[in-house]
Formats: structure tokens, C-alpha cells, sequence
């Protein structure tokens, strides 16, 4: 692990830069990038209007406004960038902790069959056997699958009675792909109006967002995400392993499934409102510490910044690439997901070999 760090920080270009000049600047990228989004669309409205537009409803000076900019703008558009930057915060900081958390660069939401469990729960209640699940919400069942996932996951991952990082990643694939194949079964018993919801939740949209559904999401996400920033000095320890974790006062089990319930709280409500999203939480982290260090206190927040910003520009690619049509989130995400997957696995040989 010591070479590990050694090593990324000597490639990091601003490892030594000050953590809030570079958090302004994330933010401020964020904020341009979801405007930019918002202009753009079957009507295409100007950056100043659609600032003017978001300021007079944050304000709360709403008089006066186009009804027809105001519709497009606040209505249509906004809750979609909102929840397109909400979903990136959120899966981007849960990788970090996941990879944190059973000590493998390899771990995200999608890898360790959290996004599938997720998926299976939410689709469990759209064909109707929400039964299953004791009759509870998508949102519900979305986190119990996750939570389920990432139970077995570490089940099968042990070695020993310790975690192993290798085995955590294989049991995330295997438990990822019988999850998925649950979920193809159900799709088999979808009538054709849920089987177009049942691929929504497969390939990921944000689409058809609305303010409605943005309640719970936003609070989770600004919830989870601030009370892990308060865990960045913990997350350094537990990254070097449970045996100095455990020297230096950690209970480091306890630590542990208390970071996987957020983790899984997390990945349950995202992809309960926006669908299956792969590699957000692989990609991210790792360019994050490819830039800023492996300092948790600054990944955190360097990684929630440019999550946010990453998949607000997917979105937007995603609706512009073939206008008029649309396509999923899912299919860029992996596209570019998929190539960074192997190109760390080649970087990291280390990865491969450890148990």
C-alpha cells in the first residue's frame, strides 16, 4: 500500500495544491457545465436567459418571467441536470468509499454488484412481485437489493476471515451477473408497458426527471456526501489496511458497515430514480488521485465536484450525439467506462496477482 501511495503521488500534478482554490474551481465548472446543459435541447435557449431564468426561481423573484422560457427552463430541464449531478456526486463518492472499504482500486457501485442488486429490487416492483420485498417503494427495494449485493459480495470475499481484495472484486462479478440474470428472468414476466420501464432501469436515463423526485434524492446525496467528508482522515487509515487501522484505534468492522450502508444507501436511491449507471464510481476516484493525491480529505470532494460535472456532460452528449433522439446514460458510461477499466487494470499489475 506504502508504494502504492508513493507512487501516485509522484505522479500527481497538483498533489501540492491548496484544496479550496481548487474546490472553487470545481464548483464553478459544475455550475457552467448544468447551465450549458440546460440551454440545450429541441429549443435551444440563450446562457443569459437560462441564467436569468435559474436566478429569479433561486431568489425567489419569479415575476415577470417568459412562461415559455420558465417552462422549458425550470420545468423540463433543471430537475433532468440536477439529477444527471446528483447522480454523479453521489456514485462518484461512493466509489471512493467502496474502494476504501475492501482496500481494491477495482471496487465501484457497478463492479461489486451493488447497481445490480439495486436494479433487480427496483425491477422486483415494476413487474409486480414487490410482494417479495414486503410490498415497499422502488426507491425501497432499489437500496435492499443493493444492500443484499454488497452482503454476499463480502461473504464470498473473505479469506480467512479478512477481506481479500481480489476475491472482493470476483464475487462482485459473479454476484453482479446472477443479480442480472434474476433480473433478465423478471423481464421475461414484464408486460410490454413495464418491459420499457424494466430497460430504463438496465441502461440508465435521466429522463422524465421531475422537482417531485428530486426531494429525497438531493437530500440523500448532500447528506451522505457531508457526513463522509467528515471521514476522510478514518477512510487514509483504513486504506492502509486492518492491521494499522486496528494499531491506531479504528474499529475498523464497525467503520466498515457503517461506510457500506451509505455506500449502499447511496447506489439504492440513485439508481431507484435514474437506473442502471456503470463506472461513474471506477473512473472518477482514479482521476481524481491521478491529479490530486490519495488523500481521502481531498478525493472526497474533488471526486463529488467532477462526478457531478462528468455525468451533466454525458447527459448533455447523450441528448445531442443523435438529436432528436436520446440515448442511455449506460451505454456512454460503459463506452467510456469500459476502456478505463482495462487500461487500470494493465497500470496496476499488482491488481491481478494479490489475494
Amino acid at each position: 500500500m506504502r508504494s502504492d501511495v508513493v507512487r501516485t503521488r509522484a505522479v500527481a500534478p497538483l498533489h501540492g495544491i491548496a484544496i479550496g482554490p481548487a474546490l472553487v474551481v470545481g464548483a464553478a465548472v459544475l455550475v457552467v457545465v448544468m447551465l450549458v446543459s440546460a440551454c440545450v435541447g429541441a429549443v435551444t435557449v440563450p446562457l443569459a436567459d437560462t441564467w436569468h431564468v435559474v436566478l429569479a426561481h433561486v431568489t425567489g423573484n419569479t415575476a415577470g418571467l417568459d412562461p415559455a422560457l420558465d417552462q422549458i427552463v425550470w420545468q423540463y430541464r433543471m430537475p433532468r441536470v440536477l439529477l444527471a449531478a446528483c447522480c454523479g456526486i453521489g456514485l462518484s463518492v461512493a466509489g471512493v468509499v467502496l474502494q476504501a472499504v475492501v482496500n481494491n482500486p477495482l471496487a465501484d457501485p457497478y463492479v461489486l454488484g451493488l447497481s445490480s442488486g439495486a436494479s433487480l429490487g427496483a425491477v422486483a416492483v415494476i413487474v409486480g412481485v414487490g410482494g417479495a420485498v414486503g410490498g415497499l417503494g422502488t426507491s425501497s427495494a432499489a437500496f435492499l437489493g443493493a444492500m443484499l449485493a454488497v452482503g454476499l459480495v463480502l461473504l464470498l470475499g473473505q479469506q480467512r476471515g479478512r477481506l481479500a481484495p481480489t476475491r472482493v472484486v470476483l464475487a462482485g462479478v459473479a454476484v453482479g451477473y446472477l443479480l442480472l440474470a434474476a433480473t433478465n428472468y423478471l423481464q421475461l414476466r414484464a408486460n410490454p408497458n413495464q418491459l420499457r420501464e424494466v430497460m430504463f432501469w438496465t441502461l440508465g436515463s435521466v429522463a422524465g426527471a421531475t422537482w417531485d423526485q428530486l426531494g429525497l434524492v438531493i437530500a440523500v446525496v448532500l447528506g451522505s456526501t457531508g457526513g463522509l467528508l467528515l471521514f476522510g482522515r478514518r477512510l487514509n487509515v483504513l486504506s492502509a489496511g486492518d492491521e494499522q487501522a486496528t494499531a491506531l484505534g479504528v474499529d475498523v468492522r464497525t467503520l466498515r458497515l457503517g461506510l457500506l450502508a451509505v455506500a449502499s444507501l447511496l447506489t439504492g436511491v440513485l439508481i431507484a430514480n435514474a437506473g442502471g449507471i456503470g463506472f461513474v464510481g471506477l473512473m472518477i476516484p482514479h482521476l481524481v488521485r491521478l491529479t490530486f493525491g490519495v488523500d481521502h480529505r481531498r478525493v472526497l470532494p474533488m471526486s463529488a465536484l467532477i462526478g457531478g460535472t462528468y455525468l451533466v456532460a454525458v447527459d448533455l452528449l447523450s441528448r445531442t450525439v443523435d438529436a432528436p433522439n436520446e440515448l442511455p446514460l449506460g451505454i456512454f458510461t460503459a463506452a467510456f467506462g469500459a476502456p478505463f477499466f482495462l487500461w487500470l487494470l494493465r497500470r496496476n499489475q499488482s491488481i491481478g496477482g494479490s489475494t
